[in-house]
């Protein structure tokens, strides 16, 4: 793989995104290769659990390419943002439990991956947000639909239209993470949490994952909604004064339209 470092150790998987230089943003590429990642561990017995982490030590997943996006047609967007959906949903529902290290910056789509793995756990370094209304635009990977099941409507609302971030210890106390530790321990914590659980009976673990999901609503319309506005906002004049605002560094200036 182009963007991904795989390995599997004392029956734990570890996935690496790795585009430092990027940031680790989740291309096309990437993403594509997240989901044979999956549906090669899903086929292996010997894997019993997943950390999903970033290359590096300032980024988790910084957000999405913004440069792909900015090339899409409000069809292609739509479709992308659904196809995106249906990964994570993979990932959300995997039969063995995931965690995201979120070794940095967890923003955008980096947030939105996080929050579809089982649990977070957290670098003293680690930021997280949905920053995508400083571009015109609103998340379109499952943003707005499993942010208010973590911290609450009221406060994913606020976080979602300020483009706020939090940092490791308010993202504690929100339950956006389930712990927070020391950079050099953060993969030590992940794998002392999948350890205990690779101990456990496998049918087990797996009907508990599914039935603590079955306990949100997980109808897809508000995952459908969500993929039509972010594509009618990929293409408003907003999106594309945010997005040459984002590559040239400056503040963007909307005119709501």
């Amino acid at each position: 793989m182009n963007n991904l470092l795989l390995s599997t150790e004392n029956h734990i998987a570890t996935i690496t995104i790795n585009r430092p230089k990027k940031l680790n943003a989740l291309n096309f590429e990437t993403l594509m290769e997240l989901k044979q990642a999956f549906e090669q561990m899903s086929a292996d017995d010997e894997v019993r659990g997943v950390i999903i982490t970033g290359a590096g030590d300032k980024s988790f997943v910084a957000g999405a390419d913004i440069s792909e996006l900015a090339g899409l047609s409000v069809e292609q967007s739509r479709a992308k943002s659904q196809e995106i959906h249906e990964l994570f949903f993979t990932i959300e529902n995997f039969h063995k439990p995931v965690i995201a290290a979120v070794n940095g910056f967890a923003l955008g789509g980096g947030c939105e991956l996080a929050m579809a793995c089982h649990m977070r756990v957290a670098s003293e370094n680690a930021k997280f947000g949905q920053p995508e209304v400083n571009l015109g635009i609103i998340p379109g990977y499952g943003g707005t639909q499993r942010l208010p099941k973590l911290v609450g409507k009221g406060k994913a609302i606020e976080l979602m239209i300020t483009g706020d971030m939090v940092d490791a210890e308010e993202a504690l106390d929100l339950g956006l993470v389930n712990h927070v530790v020391a950079r050099v321990d953060l993969m030590e914590k992940c794998k002392e949490i999948l350890a205990k659980a690779a101990q456990k009976g496998p049918i087990a673990v797996a009907n508990t994952i599914k039935a603590t999901n079955a306990c949100h609503d997980h109808t897809k319309k508000g995952y459908e909604l969500e993929a039509q506005l972010f594509s009618a906002c990929t293409h408003t004049e907003d999106f594309k004064e945010g997005t040459q605002a984002f590559l040239e560094k400056r503040p963007a200036k909307f005119k709501g339209r």
